[in-house]
């Protein structure tokens, strides 16, 4: 399939543009000087929001991609001896060709995990050889909050991972590129399930829900990392026209932006499966928490369906489509009806 031939589909909430209130505050902030390298107006309020978010101790690092938000942020938790459990699952793990390990020079320790979720027990198996020269000494757990197979973490879950990590010695990352859609599905603030919950740094996405790019890093325990700044730029990850990074986070977070289009996308997907389940010889096969939907559907189903729709996953096993900020009914109709055909 051409670029020119993808529909409006459910392949990546990475696929739909910027929201109109995003591309205004790049627009309003293409105005004038301003200082480089994040000593402009635009990052300053960003620190103000973010404060209001996570806390007053919170600091944020606008970067420009999720892959190096995660790169900066394990970077700082760790010394160059570290490891890092994570789930096997983990885009860390899976999906950013050893970014971590090859620019950050840390070990990945990826543990089975149930629908992408750690637990404390499956930490508690895999953090081992403290003190022993000859082992790498596991210095972080890191969890994805949406995980990669869609599921969401509650507030409890993530606080006994906290203090399985605390009471060794350990901190906590956690992989936010679908945060906002992981609160508005459990219905709380974005503290509640990061800072209150003992989450020591965090990578924040905004590129999957409404901006054009940029993340940020987002440590909310100072004493859990060290030299964010000069990683971020010996990391290739500092811009010199930061306020284009920052003022679409403000325009995500000091309204109620980063609420209305993660609550869409959700909803969306909740509405696409329940629209395909409807379709014979579909089958939902994880909990749809939030805007991801899971299936598995006949081999050659999912063949005839690629032909006009691009979605991931391996149509033997599992396929995955997500939803969008932009998501609309009319597009789920139009899927669920060539998937009905497809399926005939």
């Amino acid at each position: 399939m051409s670029s020119s031939d993808v529909h409006h589909g459910f392949g990546s909430d990475n696929h739909a543009g910027i929201h109109p209130e995003v591309m205004t505050a790049l627009a309003e902030a293409n105005t004038g000087y301003q200082l480089a390298y994040g000593s402009d107006a635009w990052t300053e309020r960003l620190d103000r929001v973010v404060e209001r978010h996570f806390g007053p101790q919170a600091s944020a690092l606008p970067v420009f991609n999720g892959t190096g938000a995660n790169v900066v942020a394990l970077q700082a938790m760790c010394e160059r001896w570290s490891s890092v459990i994570c789930a096997e699952s983990a885009h860390i793990n899976q999906d950013e060709c050893g970014a971590s390990e090859h620019v950050g020079g840390l070990k990945l320790v990826p543990v089975p995990a149930e629908n992408g979720k750690l637990t404390p027990e499956a930490v508690a198996r895999r953090a081992t050889g403290f003190g022993n020269v000859q082992r790498s000494q596991p210095a972080v757990v890191s969890i994805s909050q949406v995980t990669e197979v869609g599921t969401v973490y509650t507030p409890d879950e993530i606080a006994a991972l906290a203090s399985c990590a605390h009471e060794r010695g350990m901190s906590l990352h956690m992989d936010g590129a679908r945060l906002a859609n992981a609160a508005v599905s459990l219905d709380v603030p974005l503290r509640a399930i990061t800072t209150d919950v003992g989450v020591d740094v965090l990578s924040f996405g905004g590129t999957k829900n409404g901006m054009m790019l940029g993340e940020m890093v987002v440590v909310l325990n100072q004493d859990a990392a060290h030299g964010t700044d000069y990683l971020r730029k010996s990391s290739m990850q500092l811009a010199s026209k930061m306020r284009f990074l920052s003022a679409q986070f403000v325009a995500l977070l000091d309204g109620d932006l980063w609420q209305r289009n993660a609550r869409h996308a959700n909803a969306m997907a909740r509405l696409l499966a329940d629209r395909v389940s409807e379709v014979a010889g579909v089958e939902i096969i994880r909990p749809v928490d939030a805007n991801a939907v899971f299936a598995r559907l006949p081999e050659k189903a999912a063949e005839r369906l690629r032909e006009r729709f691009f979605f991931h996953g391996d149509p033997s096993d599992e396929v995955r489509w997500m939803c969008a900020f932009d998501t609309t009914e009319a597009d789920i109709d139009a899927f669920t009806a060539a998937l009905r055909t497809s399926v005939d």
